[in-house]
């Protein structure tokens, strides 16, 4: 993925969403991404840890402290300025792609000029 010029997976844009009010670690980010969605992305665990790895390796996101919860260790995510620079972006693109249908919808059925 580079940064500029390539869009997000829906399962990444939903994770940098996420980190948008701050660090999250995990569990959190999947939990959030399920709330962003009605329900409807259930986001797996080796899914969101590869996403992770690819977001961080991309500049987006940055693995922050870690706290040791029920002896497991809990690892925090947060955005980085590119991060939310990526995610800005994206929303966008998905504006205008969904304006393009929404206009053409509205006028489904008028008769053509």
């Amino acid at each position: 993925m580079t940064r500029r010029n390539s869009s997000l997976t829906e399962p990444q844009y939903f994770i940098l969403a996420a980190l948008m009010d701050g660090p999250l670690h995990g569990y959190g980010i999947i939990k959030a991404a399920e709330r962003a969605t009605g329900g409807r992305l259930r986001i797996a665990v080796g899914t969101l840890y590869g996403a992770l790895e690819r977001l961080e390796r991309a500049g987006l996101t940055v693995a922050g402290h870690e706290e040791i919860v029920d002896g497991r260790a809990r690892r925090y995510y947060r955005l980085t300025e590119d991060g939310t620079e990526a995610l800005s972006r994206e929303a966008l693109r998905m504006q205008q792609a969904a304006a393009v249908v929404i206009g053409r919808s509205r006028n489904a059925g008028a008769a053509p000029a």
